[in-house]
């Protein structure tokens, strides 16, 4: 039997023809060992560093199909900052970047001047951002070049486990084609843009596990394309905003979690779309006499669990 597998293995091997023409391509890379051909036509190259060592000059790839970029790493102790490689530059049909640290000590990312203007789709794991007070100067360059300028055609922004992040830049929000944004586990996240309300094409907002995160802006009520709203394990939330009635496609909440929350807005019972919360059982007591105005609402109360996600801060 383990014969046959591997006769099958390597018959499947062989055809999907040449490596370096393959649409799917996963290179496990070590040290700067990069592979000899320069050309390679893929549509998802996904590197991972086995030393952990990416930080010094990459090879000038050429990857004219390339449509998804995925680099997984892990940091050591003696580098922990990471340069996206400027071959990213001419990616010219790059639609989907994905960029993973493995490790538990997060790492630092620049350069992202290199990102093109095509891009859709932008996910973050344990990465610092140094966008701080909005601009990528600090980082990667010094004309004061703001993120988000260079790719106006995002549709989906993740972000995850990066905790110097207390802030969002402003120019995200001059996104208008953004459908969901996604901000989890950013412990030091303690504030969002007021200008969260020119995100119109928002469909999804997800801010679970941003402890420290004390408010959401009034002018979320703007946002009518939003079905789903996830605010669970926010600790530092106490309210919500006044007219949050105003999200007419509102379809889901999930608020578990959230501790500190102790009553809901008046407006609220303008969601006549809402069809399901998920809250603590101990908040249940606070939808309940809602029901008669919102008839499709179906309450999904659980009981507090321990939640053990800190231990990979």
């Amino acid at each position: 039997m383990q014969h046959d597998l591997l006769r099958e293995l390597a018959i499947l091997e062989c055809s999907q023809g040449e490596v370096e023409k393959r649409e799917r391509l996963i290179l496990d890379l070590t040290g700067n060992n990069f592979p000899d051909w320069s050309v390679i036509y893929l549509l998802t190259f996904n590197v991972y560093n086995a030393d952990k060592t990416f930080s010094r000059p990459w090879p000038n790839l050429q990857l004219p199909k390339a449509e998804a970029l995925v680099l997984n790493f892990e940091t050591n102790v003696r580098t922990k900052s990471y340069a996206l490689p400027e071959f990213i530059k001419k990616v010219d049909k790059l639609k989907a970047l994905i960029i993973t640290n493995y490790s538990f000590s997060p790492a630092e990312l620049h350069n992202f001047h290199v990102i093109g203007s095509n891009l859709r789709r932008m996910r973050f794991k344990c990465i610092t951002i140094s966008f701080f007070m909005c601009n990528i100067s600090q980082a990667s360059t010094s004309n004061g070049t703001k993120i988000f300028d260079a790719i106006p055609g995002l549709v989906e922004v993740h972000i995850n486990y990066c905790n110097d992040l207390m802030t969002l830049p402003d120019d995200i929000c001059e996104i208008k084609l953004l459908k969901k944004l996604s901000i989890t586990n950013c412990h030091n996240l303690f504030a969002l843009p007021e200008q969260i309300g020119q995100l119109v094409s928002l469909e999804v907002v997800r801010l679970n596990s941003c402890t420290n995160l004390s408010q959401v802006p009034n002018s979320i009520r703007t946002l009518q394309e939003l079905i789903s709203l996830n605010i669970s394990d926010c600790l530092s939330l106490s309210t919500l905003p006044d007219q949050i009635g105003q999200l007419v496609n509102l379809k889901s909440m999930n608020m578990r979690g959230c501790l500190r929350l102790s009553k809901l807005p008046r407006s609220i019972m303008r969601l006549r779309n809402l069809r399901k919360v998920v809250c603590d059982k101990e908040k249940e007591g606070l939808w309940v006499p809602l029901k008669s105005s919102l008839n499709s609402l179906k309450i999904i109360a659980s009981k507090e669990e321990a939640n053990l996600n800190w231990l990979n801060d």
